[in-house]
């Protein structure tokens, strides 16, 4: 092992020829101990990758391991876990010192002082009493074997054992790491922690810029606090650590190559990180305090929950960070942080999530009560969702809003808990030791550089104001604020320490806030590493899709020819690839589709818009739980081999220089990935990304992303996002669940243009309408109502004409339509029902009834209507006739688009209903109850 961390180290250029041996010499001390190296060399070997996680030391204990492979050699072991054969009483103490240094290491943490109010009560943990072990005060003398414990020597005293143990997982660092299976893992953090007692010793000018850096953060907190007395600002009093602690993230991301940092937090501090972090202009900020209003148009948002760009330099070259905007609803943005590192990561073609790093900044309260967090965690190691690894903070106050027992809080002991399902590293620590927070810093960012998996730093601090700064905290925690009010800032008790060390003077000390307070007075930039010049390739480009109409127009038809290539590359079956029947059956079809002597079904026209959509270089994401096959088997996008249970997606493969597709069933979650696949399509503006439930209703399940960021992020923060969710729907005499789709949602939140809804019946149009969602020079959500019956309906087919020419029809009028001049009824409708009144038109020959399908209920389309309702110059009825209740579907939301069409046309024109009676459920749960009401709801089209 130690051979190749030396061949690693003549590897790297400039440590060759004749610095080398100065550099193992180096080397060799670092590893006996780490303090005794030069602050900037310790920090180079820390970065050394490990090799089966040892970073070169050898020191293996041979001795004491051949002792223990003797002594449990085909042993049977005791209950009280001493070997039956360790019969001396030397050999059985040497066992329990082992034990104690486990111990140690499993529970350290629950006796580490990490509280900085020292209002913590815990329980005494007995293993870490030698007596527990059977250890008493007269062994302290006595030498034992250390076995792979990282400190010393291979034999000390049990005393300086347990002293150096409880230096590093009992003092201002307590670390979960043991949870963790693999053992590379585990004796990575020993050997990081153990050598340096989870105390590094750091040189002067990183102390004094850790300083510089607490100065920043209080003196803002003070700032905005003596100019808007009173006003909210959820400031970060009590937990600034968090600002050198981000700092040093950022700039140890930068020197292992990173390019995009993209961070989310919500609104705890969010000031001071977008002011001291990014390098927010403060004057902007003042603006913002004082009401100014700042955006051209939209809402706007308040000035906490605001996002943010820049570019700062590191060790590694220009960095380029972006904040996330980030509504109330606290840990929603994880997913969407997620989302956007992975369409940043496929951009940069970055595999293994080096160039682009996510860092989300949690609250206690949040982290351990919202759903969300698990299914973001959840995520994170699958091969749709995985990003090589987050950095979590949690930004500790020990209070959520006015809720601090425990026993209110959580069911857990601590608030990080809900990290370890997948086995992240949690790393505890004093927020009043700044310095403590600097190690943990350095040890998060190296291990998420090389085990790629997310890791949690928990800054246990505390929130020295109310839950904003109008409230008034000891009314419900008097203990805790009798406390804080009392303890010296952070940024005060670690000036009090540098001088006392002779680093800084207490002149130099008050200089430092005058500093920091003129720069503010005079509004400019904090950050000494912003970039003022950034280099724009960094950016992602979103002007070609600002400033136009919803109605902008684009060619969504493709030639014959490019159909008939693509679908013969569609229906490709590698040889030897056994296709199930059903499946088989599904393949021929689209080949005599290809071929014009089919009509075109579901399937076919949604594949092909994908396939042409690569073909013209648009990269295309497709997830939700069944997307591969399709939930009513539909698509079959994703072919299963019989013999093996190898897979083969024939879109990956139409030509060898194709952009990505992309597409996974997902994990059972939907809105950790709802919100995952927003952030991804606000940063990847050319491709098509879609989101499909496995029924609509599922979406109920996202309805915080919705409301919050899908229909709403434009106006509030211009954020524009092309996301298409695509929502099965359709009455089927199935129940109240998976009927409904809940349009009257959606539509209940349009405005201004915001989404699109549309609800198509046709294969051509599905194509249409998803070729026109990345043709178009225009990024809107999409909320596409797609069926499930008519995936077959011998009906809703379409013709390759219905391809090669034309576009997606905001209206639509029968194929067969009846003489405009006998029509006296007009039935307008959306969805399935149409086929049915087709159905009883046909069978009644109705040549007096039209029916008119409108495919995009918003942007309602007036223009297209007024065209139809003028067609028709004998109207006397018109009603609108859906399978929803009243209260349900399009009837409430869209009624006075219709009403107004109506007016232009002629006044005197009365829109009626046909349709469910109003309802708390969406459907009726009795197959014969549905039939009858179906029945009547049609019938009521053709005769009220």
């Amino acid at each position: 092992m130690h051979e190749s961390i030396m061949e690693q180290l003549w590897q790297t250029s400039h440590l060759q020829g004749g610095n080398l041996a100065y550099v193992e010499q180096l080397f060799e001390t670092y590893l006996t101990d780490p303090n005794a190296v030069p602050e900037e060399w310790r920090s180079y070997f820390d970065k050394l990758p490990s090799v089966d996680g040892y970073k070169g030391r050898d020191i293996v204990h041979s001795s004491i391991r051949e002792q223990f492979e003797h002594i449990s050699r085909n042993q049977r072991f005791l209950a009280n876990g001493v070997p039956a054969s360790a019969t001396s009483d030397a050999d059985k103490k040497q066992i329990r010192v082992l034990q104690l240094i486990n111990a140690f290491r499993f529970r350290g943490h629950q006796e580490s002082k990490l509280d900085p109010l020292g209002v913590w009560q815990r329980p005494t943990v007995e293993d870490l009493d030698p007596t527990f072990h059977e250890l008493s005060e007269a062994d302290n003398d006595l030498e034992f074997q250390t076995g792979s414990l990282s400190f010393g020597s291979e034999t000390m005293k049990l005393g300086d054992i347990i002293k150096g143990l409880r230096q590093t997982y009992c003092e201002s660092v307590g670390a979960e790491y043991m949870h963790v299976v693999d053992t590379r893992i585990k004796r990575w953090f020993q050997q990081r922690m153990e050598p340096v007692r989870s105390r590094p010793e750091y040189e002067a000018k990183t102390r004094k810029h850790i300083l510089e850096r607490l100065t920043a953060a209080e003196g803002l907190e003070k700032y905005l606090g003596s100019r808007y007395p009173g006003v909210k600002r959820f400031g970060l009093e009590g937990g600034e650590s968090l600002i050198p602690c981000l700092d040093e993230l950022i700039q140890r991301a930068g020197s292992y190559g990173a390019k995009e940092i993209v961070l989310g937090m919500a609104h705890r501090g969010r000031l001071n990180v977008l002011v001291n972090t990014l390098g927010k202009n403060p004057k902007e900020l003042f603006d913002e305090f004082e009401g100014k209003k700042l955006a051209d148009s939209g809402s706007g948002d308040v000035k906490y929950h605001q996002g943010f760009s820049s570019n700062v330099m590191t060790p590694g070259g220009e960095v380029h960070l972006a904040m996330a905007f980030n509504p109330s609803h606290l840990e929603i943005v994880s997913p969407v942080v997620e989302g956007s590192v992975r369409a940043r990561q496929t951009r940069r073609n970055d595999n293994d999530g080096t160039q682009v790093v996510p860092i989300i900044m949690h609250g206690d309260a949040a982290f351990a009560g919202q759903g969300v967090v698990m299914e973001t965690f959840q995520m994170s190691q699958t091969r749709g969702y995985g990003i090589g690894g987050t950095i979590h903070i949690v930004i500790n106050n020990q209070v959520g809003f006015t809720t601090s027992k425990q026993e209110d809080a959580r069911s857990t002991e601590y608030c990080t808990d809900v990290a370890k399902m997948v086995q992240a590293p949690i790393l505890h620590v004093n927020a009043d030791d700044p310095e403590a927070v600097m190690f943990v810093t350095q040890m998060a960012m190296d291990y998420r550089n090389e085990f790629k998996r997310d890791v949690v730093i928990d800054l246990v601090c505390y929130r020295r104001r109310g839950h904003n700064e109008a409230d008034e905290p000891a009314a419900t925690q008097p203990v805790m604020y009798e406390k804080i009010r009392k303890l010296k800032t952070t940024r005060a008790l670690y000036a009090d320490a540098l001088i006392a060390d002779g680093i800084i003077s207490e002149d130099e000390s008050k200089q430092m806030d005058l500093d920091y307070r003129d720069a503010l007075d005079e509004g400019d930039h904090v950050v000494k590493s912003l970039v003022k010049e950034p280099n724009k390739e960094l950016y992602v480009d979103w002007t070609p899709f600002l400033g136009h109409e919803w109605t902008a127009k684009c060619k969504s038809s493709v030639s014959l020819k490019t159909i008939q290539k693509l679908g013969k590359k569609l229906t490709h079956v590698p040889e030897g690839f056994s296709v199930q029947r059903q499946v088989s059956k599904i393949i021929s079809d689209r080949e005599k589709m290809t071929a014009g002597a089919l009509g075109i079904n579901w399937g076919y026209g949604e594949v092909m818009a994908y396939a042409t959509l690569l073909e013209e270089g648009h990269p295309i994401r497709l997830t939700g739980q069944d997307v591969g096959r399709g939930t009513f088997s539909h698509r079959h996008a994703v072919l299963h081999n019989q013999k093996g249970g190898s897979t083969y997606t024939a879109l990956e493969h139409l030509s060898e220089d194709q952009p990505k597709f992309e597409i996974y069933d997902s994990l059972l979650s939907e809105e950790a990935v709802m919100a995952f696949e927003y952030g991804y399509s606000t940063t990847a503006p050319n491709g098509l990304v879609v989101w499909e439930a496995q029924f609509g209703d599922f979406a109920n399940g996202a309805q915080v992303v919705i409301d919050q960021f899908l229909t709403s992020g434009e106006h509030k923060w211009g954020r524009l996002c092309g996301l298409t969710l695509l929502l099965p729907h359709g009455y089927e005499g199935q129940g109240p669940e998976h009927s409904s789709a809940r349009l009257e949602r959606f539509l209940q939140l349009c405005a201004e243009h915001n989404i699109q809804v549309c609800v198509p019946t046709t294969p051509s149009q599905v194509f249409h309408m998803l070729r026109r969602q990345v043709k178009r020079p225009l990024r809107k959500p999409l909320v596409a109502i797609t069926p499930k019956s008519l995936l077959r309906h011998k009906e809703a087919t379409s013709d390759l004409d219905d391809l090669t020419s034309g576009t997606f029809q905001t209206v639509l009028q029968e194929k067969e339509p009846s003489d405009p001049k006998k029509i006296t009824r007009l039935i307008m409708c959306s969805g399935k029902v149409y086929f049915d009144l087709l159905e009883k038109k046909k069978a009644d020959e109705r040549e007096d009834v039209a029916i008119v399908r409108i495919e995009q209920l918003y942007p309602f389309p007036g223009d297209d209507m007024d065209e139809v309702l003028a067609l028709y110059p004998k109207l006397k009825h018109v009603v609108w006739c859906q399978e929803e209740p009243m209260n349900q579907g399009a009837w409430y939301c869209s009624q006075h688009h219709m009403r107004n069409a109506l007016h232009r046309k002629n006044p005197k024109l009365y829109l009626q209903y046909a349709g469910r009676d109003a309802s708390a459920a969406p459907a009726c749960g009795h197959m014969s109850v549905h039939i009858e009401e179906q029945k009547k709801l049609v019938n009521d089209a053709f005769e009220i």
